[in-house]
Formats: C-alpha cells, sequence, structure tokens
C-alpha cells in the first residue's frame, strides 16, 4: 500500500482517539507545561501532550522516510512527489476525515464552554475540589457519537466494525390460537389470526356415475387441482372493558369461486359476566354435533369431516346463544337461531318462526383439561375422558329464489343424497315446501399418552311434511355412527390417524373409511403437513370445499398445508 493511502486509513482509529480526549487536554497550558514546550522547542523533541505530526523534523528525520500520520491530524501530508495521485474514492475519504474531525473539535469545544468536566484519558490530575455527593457522569462522547460516527464513516465505504446499540424493540405478542396482538390500550384491544390451507384433491379414483334410490343415474364431478382452498382472517379481542368481546372475520372458500357464499363477512360480539354465562350474538354453528362446537381447525384430517357427521349435522346461522360452565366439569352450550344454514340464503328467505335451536352438554370428569382438538398432541400424562349430548331441531323450508326452482337449502337429504325439497321425488305432484328436522348426537373420547379415541351415534328425524300432496306421506328416520382414533408416533411431530363412519337410512346405507397422517415440523400446532387416503361408498354429500363427491364411490386422495395462528 502507498503511503499515501496508509495515512488515510490510519487516521480512522484518530476520529476515534480525539472523540476520548479530555477537556483538560484542549485548555490553556499552565506554567510548568510552558517551560516543558520551550525546553522541547530548543532540544526539537515534543512536549507532553503535543502532537508528534507537528514537531520540527531533526537533522536525522530529514533524511528519514516521511512517518505515518498519527492522531490529532487535521489534514495529512502531501503525497510525496514519487507516488500516484489519490484516486477519487481516496480524496473523498480524505475530506470525510477532515469533516469529522472539525465535527468534534467544535463539539468538544462546546461541551468545554458549558462548564462540564470529560475525565482526562492522560490520567494527569484534575484541580482539587471541595468533596461532593458521588453525581452520574455523562456519557464519554464516544458513546454519544459512535452511532452517528458509524454511519457517516460508512457512507465513505470504509469497513468498520458494528457499534453495539440497543437491541431493537419488538412490537405486540403472540398467543396460540389467539395470534398476534397488535392494539392493547385501556380502552380495549386486538388481535389478528389467520387460518388459511393449501389443497391438492384427486377424485379421479371415483366412478363417473351413480344411482340413487329412485333409479336415477346422474354424474360424479372428478377433480384434480390445486387450491388455497380457505382463507379465514380474524379480528378479536375486548372493548371498552375486558369482559365485552368481539370475533370478526372474513372466510372465503376459494374453491367455490363465483357461488354466493363464496366470501363471508361474519362473526360475533360477546359479553361474559361470569364463568356460569357468556351471551352472545352475530354468526355461529349450530352446536348439534362435536364438530361444530367450535374445536374448528382441530380436527384429525384437514377441514373434513366423515360423511356421516356430514350428513347429520347442523350447520352456521345467525343468533343468540349462552354458555358457561354448570359446575367445574359440566358445561353448556345452548343456541337460538334463524334456520340450519345461512350461508348463500337472503334474510327475505327466512321464514318468520325463530324456531330453530340447538344445545349441548359436555362432561369431563377428570381432573386434566381435556381440550376442544381431537387426537391427544399434548400428551396427557393422565387419562381424561369427555361425553357429550347434542339436540338441535328446526322448521325449514325450500328457501329458494323468487320466481325459481332453485334450492338453496341442501341440509336436508336422503341418505342416497336426493335433498327432500326436490319437487316430484316422492311421486308426480308430491312437492314437500316445509319439513320439521330434528337430531340427536352422543359422543365420547378419551386420551392418553399420545393416544386418541373419539366415537358418536347419530339419530335423525325429518316429519311434519307440508306441501302439495304431501298429506299422509311418512316421515324419515336415519341414523349412524362414526370412530376416529390416532396416536402420536413422535411426541409433537408425527400423528398417525384412521377413522370410518356409516349411516343406517330409508334410501341407502353409505359409508367411508380413511386414513392419514400429520406432521408438524416445528412442534406445534402453527403449521402442519395433512396427507390423506379415504375410501367412499355411495357419499350421500359432497361440494366444492370438502374432499368428497356426492354419489361418489372411490378412492380420493388429498394433501394439505395448513397455517393457523
Amino acid at each position: 500500500m502507498r503511503p499515501s493511502r496508509i495515512q488515510a486509513v490510519s487516521a480512522i482509529p484518530t476520529l476515534f482517539l480525539l472523540l476520548a480526549l479530555p477537556a483538560a487536554a484542549m485548555a490553556p497550558a499552565g506554567p510548568e507545561e510552558r517551560t516543558a514546550q520551550s525546553s522541547a522547542k530548543e532540544t526539537g523533541a515534543c512536549p507532553p501532550g503535543s502532537n508528534p505530526a507537528n514537531a520540527p523534523a531533526t537533522a536525522a528525520g530529514k533524511d528519514a522516510a516521511p512517518r505515518l500520520v498519527q492522531t490529532g491530524d487535521a489534514t495529512p501530508p502531501p503525497p510525496q512527489k514519487d507516488e500516484a495521485p489519490l484516486t477519487e474514492r481516496e480524496k473523498e475519504m480524505m475530506a470525510l476525515i477532515k469533516s469529522l474531525q472539525e465535527r468534534v473539535a467544535k463539539l468538544e469545544a462546546a461541551q468545554a464552554a458549558a462548564g462540564t468536566p470529560l475525565a482526562s484519558s492522560t490520567g494527569a490530575a484534575a484541580p482539587e475540589a471541595a468533596p461532593q455527593a458521588p453525581t452520574r457522569q455523562p456519557a464519554p462522547l464516544t458513546e454519544q457519537k459512535s452511532v452517528t460516527l458509524e454511519a457517516e464513516v460508512r457512507k465513505g465505504d470504509v469497513s468498520v466494525e458494528p457499534t453495539a446499540g440497543p437491541e431493537r424493540k419488538k412490537f405486540g405478542s403472540y398467543t396460540p390460537n389467539f395470534g398476534f396482538k397488535v392494539a392493547d390500550t385501556e380502552y380495549g384491544d386486538m388481535n389478528i389470526s389467520i387460518i388459511s390451507y393449501v389443497r391438492y384433491l384427486n377424485q379421479l379414483g371415483l366412478d363417473e356415475t351413480y344411482t340413487d334410490a329412485f333409479g336415477n343415474t346422474k354424474n360424479v364431478q372428478q377433480r384434480q387441482d390445486i387450491q388455497l382452498n380457505k382463507v379465514q382472517i380474524k379480528f378479536l379481542g375486548w372493548i371498552l372493558s375486558p369482559q365485552f368481546r368481539y370475533y370478526l372475520y372474513a372466510w372465503t372458500s376459494n374453491a367455490s369461486m363465483g357461488q354466493s357464499a363464496q366470501v363471508i363477512l361474519g362473526g360475533n360480539l360477546n359479553y361474559t359476566f361470569n364463568k356460569y354465562i357468556t351471551l352472545s350474538g352475530g354468526l355461529n354453528a349450530l352446536p348439534g354435533t362435536r364438530s361444530v362446537e367450535g374445536n374448528f381447525p382441530f380436527w384429525l384430517s384437514e377441514d373434513s369431516r366423515l360423511i356421516a357427521d356430514e350428513f347429520f349435522r347442523p350447520s352456521y346461522t345467525m343468533g343468540f346463544w349462552a354458555k358457561g360452565q354448570i359446575t367445574d366439569h359440566l358445561r353448556y352450550h345452548a343456541m337460538l337461531g334463524d334456520n340450519l344454514s345461512i350461508l348463500g340464503v337472503s334474510s327475505a328467505q327466512l321464514n318468520y318462526r325463530l324456531n330453530t335451536f340447538a344445545g349441548a352438554l359436555v362432561w369431563t370428569p377428570c381432573a386434566d383439561d381435556y381440550g376442544v382438538a381431537f387426537g391427544d398432541f399434548e400428551n396427557h400424562e393422565n387419562l381424561v375422558v369427555r361425553l357429550g349430548a347434542h339436540f338441535s331441531r328446526s322448521d325449514e323450508d325450500r328457501q329458494s329464489q323468487p320466481n325459481t326452482e332453485s334450492i338453496e337449502n341442501t341440509q336436508l337429504r336422503l341418505s342416497d343424497g336426493s335433498i327432500i325439497f326436490t319437487p316430484g321425488l316422492f311421486g308426480e305432484g308430491i312437492n314437500i315446501t316445509e319439513a320439521t328436522y330434528k337430531m340427536t348426537a352422543f359422543d365420547g373420547g378419551l386420551k392418553y399418552r399420545g393416544f386418541s379415541l373419539d366415537g358418536e351415534y347419530f339419530l335423525r328425524w325429518i316429519g311434519n311434511f307440508r306441501g302439495p300432496n304431501t298429506e299422509g306421506l311418512p316421515g324419515l328416520f336415519d341414523h349412524g355412527c362414526q370412530l376416529q382414533t390416532s396416536m402420536m408416533v413422535i411426541p409433537k411431530s408425527l400423528q398417525l390417524y384412521a377413522g370410518a363412519s356409516t349411516i343406517f337410512g330409508q334410501y341407502g346405507d353409505p359409508w367411508d373409511v380413511r386414513t392419514g397422517v400429520n406432521w408438524f415440523p416445528w412442534k406445534n400446532k402453527i403449521f402442519r403437513w395433512n396427507t390423506e387416503a379415504l375410501y367412499l361408498h355411495k357419499s350421500p354429500v359432497g361440494y366444492s370445499s370438502v374432499p368428497f363427491a356426492l354419489g361418489g364411490t372411490g378412492l380420493v386422495f388429498h394433501s394439505n398445508c395448513e397455517l393457523n395462528f
């Protein structure tokens, strides 16, 4: 390296040494110092505290190689005649160093004028003063200006060691299933939580057609596609009082694009009086089976029920509900709603009776908490058990649009998949326009050290038919059951599961079996990869957002990546 470049680089430590110079070193020299300086002039030596670079050259020094720049140089010596001129970058660095030295000098002068003493870096004794109480000394200039100096030097593209600064401040907090807290004030707080998953679905193993109980041959929808199947963005927290809570969300079923219920903006408001009662109003699931108690998405399969549960259960509607503890181990949930399923149905299509009701009682006799999820991801060390009972009833009608024959109430089907409101389904001229639905479900489950077993039995009655020529039409009774089991093969990481269900109906006995695996790579439920294979036999249910198809018989495969925070 040429001497001039060494001068430029070696001047960088000068900046930091200047920052540490005491104010005492900048004060006028005392009598003893002036004597030393006078003696130094005669001998050619440097007086104490002076800049060696400004000392007069000795005879020997005239023939010596040029010295490198030492501390305190405001301007580096000019380059020697035998070296190449400075590059533009080196000139910029020189100018930057000079500018920084001038700024430091001004800052020290201002500090001295304010009368604030600085600790001496030379170790010279400060003038004696009267004893004072210990006070905290101001931070040295090196600490005050370190970040600024580092930024300025980096502008000149000089590599320096990073200066330790304060730790980056983090904002908000995270609570599993409640998401990230983005506001926390005396008037309320807000959390944002998101559930979404990507699904690969292959239904090409299904038969192309099926024949219903009335001898009609129909096509089976076969799909193979990749979908961002669902996105749910939730905003939840409290407002005005921690007892007054809100839960609002945007919910999309992207596989149903173009349909009326593809995007839902919903939610509910809740007020908790005590552990015995919370009153709520808004959009919610009727608690008619275990899977609609509010435990989505904590199922073994990714957003997919067994077909018996899908066939019997009620769905989402608007209404009021209450829930709470009866005892420490017995809780209740009861809801009064508009109908069995309000998704895609306008208020103008609803009847005026307001007689849709669903209720649940859940008993968990063990001391440990059973939790809401299917499966034992939590690895309960002690056996935990739950028993549940559910009841639902509703007066339902076609809910068709004015001047059309379209049927939007798809909750009431025969066991072959036929919608009971289909004109002429039970004979020429027989058209059911209204019916009464009643359903009871009983469930039980246990968990122990990563193993789980869950079962449920369903009983459904549909009767009290109204409409043209429906007099004397007998009521319908269907029942069915399901069973699911799982095991955490690797705790917190790998889960295997299997399930089966069947329906015993007046118009067919469909069934399904499935097996799958869940992988939790981060050992939590924020992300999981679910892969499942299921076999269907004459499925009575099916729509675009679930892996099974209406009337399907055959093999279905799907794989899903779920994000839930």
